[in-house]
């Protein structure tokens, strides 16, 4: 919104700033007075205010400057004001910046420097809203998934994870093989009880077997179960995991390490739902929903021939795909919170290495690191060095940041700082865009 209220009992001063707003594609509306230009805010909506603050014969006082400039703020706390003084004692003007005020500038004002203050804040004011928006936006999204959904104690605020479960949700009233993919320690099977816990089979069981935990010769005895002798060691019969899942839902957590000869078994399940326990020639039905997961690429190892082409299109029928932590920054706090469960509270330092850091083991790690420190500070304050992260954030001098996916607090600074505070220059530093720096500023707590 390019619209700024002048706000200047001399109009020779609101028709200069008028004009110079103009000439730079601004819109400006002037008033003569406080009770003029309250009534002008109260009319219409303004993307920045720019007020004098003498409106007396008493040039050093400015109360009537103070009082309009708390006016504004009550109506809209969230708008920028810039102040024009001609004081020779600037502490209250000060003071005020300290309150809330974006700028203050002495008369008679710098062209260039006033324009400049202008267009950030501007900029800044529709990146805020723009923010505003997209998160007034996910909160609705997220409270109707609440309510549509049983969320199975998922916690999240990312929109990644938010548009996967509103797929996952669509998928789960159908009965149909689901293929979820993701990193180690992402928490696939977390999305695999949320598909469960809203499909059809609800009131039935949820087993899991990850395929990768167990030797190639037992598995198929995990899956099938098996007959007394079938085996060395096999004393007495074993019902195996389709048995077990009868009626609800079986997730197969690594499906890249089953064998061949497993596949094969496996697919014939899902065709039929027919099987035999390993020893057994009695066949045996069950009506299981198959859930997999897997953070190999299938695909290259059906070219490979290691994994069968007919299995992974019988499985691969749905994808949902699981984004690593890395890439869902916005969940890195809230899963913290979770984790702790009120034992301790995290310093803003420790908030700060959590966002910064690459969390390669993805939300396991940041699990182990947050029960870690929440075991070591005994209900204190959990610092950097507590979750093993005290080197967060660090290196970004230079042209360091730009190597970094997300950039830290001192990244951002540092970069603001090689562009001399400009904000778009600042963010092609950074390899951001203007936006990104702008939320990135907002969550920093960083005036632009």
């Amino acid at each position: 919104m390019r619209r700024v209220l002048i706000i200047d009992d001399h109009p020779g001063v609101g028709q200069a700033l008028e004009l110079l707003l103009s000439l730079h594609d601004i819109e400006a509306s002037v008033a003569t007075s406080p009770e003029a230009g309250l009534a002008l805010l109260d009319a219409r909506p303004f993307g920045l205010v720019i007020q004098d603050m003498n409106f007396t014969a008493d040039t050093t006082s400015g109360e009537e400057g103070e009082a309009l400039f708390r006016a504004i703020r009550a109506r809209r706390p969230d708008l920028p004001i810039i102040l024009l003084t001609a004081w020779t004692r600037l502490d209250a003007a000060v003071a005020l910046v300290k309150a809330g005020a974006a700028d203050y500038l002495a008369k008679p004002w710098d062209d260039a420097k006033l324009l400049a203050s202008v267009e950030n804040l501007l900029e800044l004011g529709e990146a805020n809203r723009e923010i505003a928006r997209m998160r007034e936006l996910g909160r609705e999204r997220r409270a109707a998934l609440a309510r549509r959904y049983d969320l199975a104690g998922l916690v999240f605020a990312s929109d990644a994870m938010l548009g996967l479960l509103e797929l996952a949700g669509q998928v789960a009233a159908a009965p149909v093989p689901v293929l979820i993919t993701g990193p180690n320690g992402a928490g696939k099977e977390r999305i695999a009880a949320f598909v469960h816990a809203n499909s059809a089979a609800r009131a039935g069981p949820f087993v899991a077997l990850n395929c990768g935990a167990l030797p190639a010769d037992l598995i198929e005895a995990e899956l099938f179960g098996s007959d007394s002798g079938a085996y060395t060691g096999a004393a007495k019969a074993r019902v195996g995991r389709f048995e077990a899942a009868d009626g609800g839902t079986l997730f197969l957590d690594e499906i890249g390490n089953l064998p061949l000869a497993g596949q094969v078994k496996l697919l014939r399940v899902l065709e039929t739902g027919q099987f035999e326990r390993l020893g057994s020639s009695k066949t045996r039905q069950t009506r299981v929903r198959v859930l997999s997961a897997t953070n190999a690429d299938l695909r290259a190892m059906v070219r490979s021939g290691s994994f069968r082409e007919d299995l992974f299109y019988r499985l691969n029928l749905i994808e949902l795909r699981l984004p690593p932590l890395a890439e869902r920054r916005e969940d890195v706090l809230p899963l913290a919170e979770h984790f702790l469960c009120g034992r301790a509270r995290l310093g803003e330092a420790a908030r700060e290495a959590l966002l910064a850091h690459r969390w390669p083991g993805n939300v396991r790690e940041l699990k182990n690191a947050v029960e870690r420190a929440a075991l070591l500070c005994q209900g204190g304050e959990i610092t950097p060095a507590l979750l093993g992260l005290e080197d967060a954030g660090a290196g970004a001098s230079g042209g360091a940041w730009r190597n970094l996916d997300e950039p830290s607090r001192e990244a951002v600074v540092a970069a603001l700082a090689a562009a001399g505070g400009v904000v778009s220059r600042a963010a092609t530093q950074l390899g951001l865009s203007r936006q990104a720096l702008y939320r990135r500023l907002e969550r920093y707590g960083i005036a632009p």
